[in-house]
């Protein structure tokens, strides 16, 4: 018992467990699951192809049992199930399951239903063409070999892989904790981006791209957008999704849908029998007939359409509810260095380039030690020609070989392996022609070995017979694509489609949003009655009106202090007299919220501010930045206190003056930098301090050269310049900025105008006037002004927009009497 205490080891399980796992998923990992970067193999594959290497089962011989070959891999290479095995060697020879087999199958190898092969017994193999290619010079100590698993043999731990069979077959496998899933390639395109990399280190993954247009799967099929490719081809991971071949096709007045190719991996059988299953539950209706009618010319499937059926539909609800549409989730994860890391497209390429300089240069070196051997000999052969008496008398005069190798050694101060070429050489090569044929061996082989040597000392030497050898590779095996790629309408930006223009938006009282061109209301004589806006209810009005770009964005602030986000385009167009749509049918505004102030842009940059003015007086800063990812549903940009709306947002750059205006006629101006800049959802700071039944109703930029215009609801209006207005300190009770009267009433807005601005004023009739300011007078800050536009009873301005374009005057008759 003693002894047998002796031999405890005491050992924590959990320590104990964590490392037999560790060691099991490594194993795993680096000896099974993951393919190498450089040869894009693993390790079964590379031992099957090495194995029929070694038994000389090549292109151009006979095929060979498969059982012969299985047999050879597990013995030898691979101590895992024959099951395995076999499957793997299966999987190189079909046409659907690699894009360029490495093993010529003969027999039954399965099918696209899903058959499996038949029993290895029966079927044989050979290896293809093109896997000739991966083992190519193996022979010339390109690779490192290794023990086999019981030390009886040697085999590669890695291909020399002329082609970069990784990118071009493509791989997958499930290691522990990791899994990799690498579509195939065009193998023409591949070498063109291979090529592109070698001729520019430099270039990137975007320039790559233009040469690898994106997988290429042996069955084909349509690639749906290029936002997948481009994701797998930057970061190592995306979702590509790939969708049947189908044409409708139409015979004696009914149609059908004819499937011709499939994504890749789905299994035509399974296919076959989920749209029947779909038919007979009903959730696809329209079909009357589904066959398969298949052949060695091509796969066909046949979905036989009702006479009233719509065939579209039935299309795309196959494409929703079968494989007929699905998802390769690529993951580029390969062992470099025997550590698994997901790369990017030009990191694959970069590796294999890095296995393929390694390559060049032993082969170079084998072949320049073979030229140098040779010319050894080659030196010794001419010195004995050139002494041939005297190295007849030396051999003839020796008693032994060894007597005669070391005598001609010592005479003519040759090596023992140039004497023993001498005393090799046959009587016959001491003819005049034999000398010749030494020396023109000798002078080949000494430009042989200055060339290798140079490559050895030139990496550009090394890139450029890569280079020539991937371009030879590519005249021999490259074919043409055979999946296509289509634009995913869910991934084309709606923008391009659209041309910039500008565009006039309106927003009524009522909620309904427009938009219409620009030019839609052109310019009038001050004093006129303008021209019919649009067809409002009776108790509806135009409350919003802005000038805008198709491609701006636009920013809507409610009253409630939230904020939302769309493009211009995105509202929908409409006649100048049409009501337009709905704004809650395009924005989610929650209960009692209505749009207050827009503002557009074109990019949110970093040193921008959004300045907010509450009804209460209250100003807040906040960076534009925090408002560039706004979601559907909106959000928060101010926390307003109790019985406060938001009334204005501007867009400066944080050194500005602001302007607060009052309905009452009062104005406050101060600072920007006064205000700190806040959170989105701050509540802010006092702006001006409000007199009794008094709200601010305007906040505007008071830039030097400006004016400020002042309009009343019952028409009246004036501009004053900004030089009137004296800089106070934020918080103040103001100065009187217009002189408010029953006549004139309070006042509706105020805008920063410049000489050659326009404005157009809309009243709650749905009536618009534009007008050109400097036909507007200046005046002082508290005078009442002149009439901008007339009011019938009960009208009143609600609206003032800025515009800043130039229009010719409207004709006599779009004038509205």
């Amino acid at each position: 018992m003693d002894e047998i205490r002796d031999k405890i080891i005491d050992r924590d399980i959990a320590e104990e467990m964590q490392e037999c796992y560790i060691d099991y998923a490594m194993s795993v990992i680096v000896g099974r699951a993951l393919p190498d970067v450089r040869d894009g193999l693993k390790p079964v594959h590379r031992r099957i192809l090495y194995s029929m290497h070694e038994l000389g089962i090549y292109y151009d011989k006979k095929h060979r049992k498969s059982a012969r070959i299985v047999g050879d891999v597990l013995g030898k290479y691979h101590p895992h199930g024959d099951t395995a095995v076999y499957d793997a060697m299966v999987r190189l020879a079909q046409d659907f399951s690699t894009r360029y087999p490495l093993v010529d199958g003969h027999g039954n190898f399965g099918s696209v239903d899903g058959d499996s092969a038949a029993a290895m017994r029966y079927t044989e193999a050979k290896m293809s063409k093109i896997a000739m290619e991966i083992l190519r010079d193996i022979n010339k100590d390109t690779v490192d070999f290794a023990d086999n698993f019981d030390g009886s043999e040697k085999e590669p731990k890695v291909l020399p892989s002329r082609f970069p069979n990784l990118l071009v077959n493509g791989s997958s496998g499930i290691a522990v904790g990791m899994a990799t899933n690498m579509p195939p390639h065009n193998l023409g395109e591949i070498i063109d981006g291979t090529v592109m990399v070698i001729d520019d280190p430099e270039v990137t993954v975007k320039d790559i791209m233009t040469k690898v247009k994106g997988p290429d799967f042996p069955t084909a099929a349509t690639i749906l957008g290029r936002e997948g490719i481009r994701s797998a081809y930057e970061t190592g991971r995306g979702r590509i999704i790939v969708r049947a071949k189908a044409e409708i096709e139409e015979e004696k007045g009914r149609h059908k849908i004819v499937v011709t190719e499939l994504p890749y991996q789905v299994n035509k059988a399974k296919l076959i029998e989920n749209i029947a299953a779909l038919v007979k539950e009903k959730k696809i209706e329209g079909i009357s007939d589904l066959r398969d009618e298949s052949d060695r010319d091509g796969m066909r499937i046949v979905i036989e359409l009702k006479r009233d059926a719509n065939s579209s539909v039935v299309l795309n609800l196959l494409y929703k509810h079968t494989k007929m549409r699905d998802t390769f989730g690529v993951i580029n994860l390969a062992l470099v260095n025997g550590e698994p890391k997901v790369l990017n497209l030009k990191e694959l390429i970069v590796h294999y380039l890095d296995h393929q300089k390694e390559i060049i240069r032993r082969r170079s070196q084998f072949d320049l030690n073979k030229a140098e051997a040779r010319a050894h000999i080659l030196e010794g052969l001419r010195i004995a020609l050139d002494h041939i008496d005297e190295v007849i008398k030396v051999i003839r005069a020796s008693k032994t070989t060894e007597i005669a190798r070391n005598a001609l050694m010592e005479n003519f101060a040759l090596s023992e392996r140039q004497a023993q070429a001498i005393l090799d050489m046959r009587l016959q090569r001491l003819t005049g022609l034999e000398r010749e044929k030494i020396e023109s061996e000798y002078n080949q082989l000494m430009e042989t070995i200055a060339y290798l040597k140079a490559v050895l000392a030139s990496e550009k030497m090394v890139l450029d017979i890569i280079k020539e050898e991937l371009l030879e590779i590519r005249s021999k095996y490259a074919d043409e694509r055979r999946t296509s790629i289509e634009n995913n309408i869910d991934e084309i930006n709606i923008e391009d489609l659209i041309d910039e223009e500008d565009v006039a938006v309106t927003i009524t009282h009522a909620g309904y949003i427009k938009r219409l061109p620009s030019d839609t209301y052109k310019s009038q004589k001050r004093g006129g009655r303008g021209i019919q806006g649009l067809a409002t209810r009776e108790d509806d009005f135009v409350e919003n009106l802005f000038i805008t770009s198709t491609h701006d964005n636009i920013l809507f602030f409610t009253n409630l202090g939230r904020a939302y986000k769309l493009k211009a385009y995105e509202i929908p167009e409409a006649g100048r007299t049409a009501k337009g749509t709905n704004i809650v049918n395009i924005l989610p505004l929650q209960p009692q919220e209505k749009i207050e102030t827009v503002i557009t842009i074109k990019e949110f940059e970093e040193d921008k501010t959004l300045v907010f003015a509450t009804r209460k007086g209250v100003i807040k800063k906040s960076k534009l930045t925090e408002f560039a990812t706004i979601r559907k549903t909106g959000i928060n940009a101010i926390t307003l206190r109790e019985d406060d709306e938001l009334i204005s947002v501007k867009l400066t750059d944080g050194t500005k003056n602001i302007t607060i205006v009052t309905r009452n006629g009062y104005s406050i101006t101060f600072k920007e930098t006064d205000v700190r800049c806040m959170g989105r959802t701050a509540s802010g700071v006092k702006g001006i301090t409000l007199r009794e039944d008094d709200i601010a109703v305007s906040m505007e930029i008071a830039e030097e050269g400006h004016d400020l215009l002042v309009v009343s609801e019952n028409g009246f209006g004036k501009r004053t310049s900004f030089e009137n207005y004296t800089v106070q300190g934020r918080g103040g009770k103001g100065v009187i900025t217009y002189k408010v009267t029953k006549k004139t009433g309070i006042i509706i807005s105020a805008r920063a105008v410049e000489n050659s601005d326009e404005i157009m004023i809309i009243n709650n009739s749905g009536i618009i006037i534009r007008l050109e300011v400097s036909g507007i007078s200046t005046t002082g800050r508290n005078a009442m002004g002149v009439t901008l536009m007339r009011a019938d009873d009960g009208q009143k301005i609600v609206s003032v927009a800025k515009v800043n374009t130039n229009d010719t005057d409207i004709d006599d008759d779009e004038i509205q009497e």
